[in-house]
C-alpha cells in the first residue's frame, strides 16, 4: 500500500483511482484475488509505475558491495 500512496502523493494517481485500489486490495484475500483487479486499475497502476520507474528498479541487479550484504 505504501507504493500506491505514493504514487496518489506524486500525482500520478487520482484520489478516486487510490481510492478504488485500495479498496480492491483491502478486500482481496490472496494474490489471485488482486490479479482480478478492473483493467481499467490496472492500466493507472502500470502508467504510474513506469513513471516512477519501478519495473527498471526491480530488474536492477543487487550491489554486491553494499553495505551489510551477505558474502560467502
Amino acid at each position: 500500500m505504501k507504493t500506491i500512496d505514493e504514487m496518489l502523493h506524486l500525482a500520478l494517481l487520482t484520489p478516486d483511482q487510490h481510492g478504488q485500489i485500495s479498496a480492491w486490495i483491502a478486500q482481496a484475500n490472496s494474490p489471485e484475488e488482486i490479479l482480478k483487479m478492473p483493467p481499467v486499475l490496472w492500466k493507472a497502476i502500470e502508467r504510474a509505475s513506469e513513471a516512477m520507474g519501478i519495473d527498471n528498479d526491480l530488474r536492477r541487479p543487487p550491489a554486491l558491495d553494499a553495505e551489510g550484504a551477505i558474502t560467502g
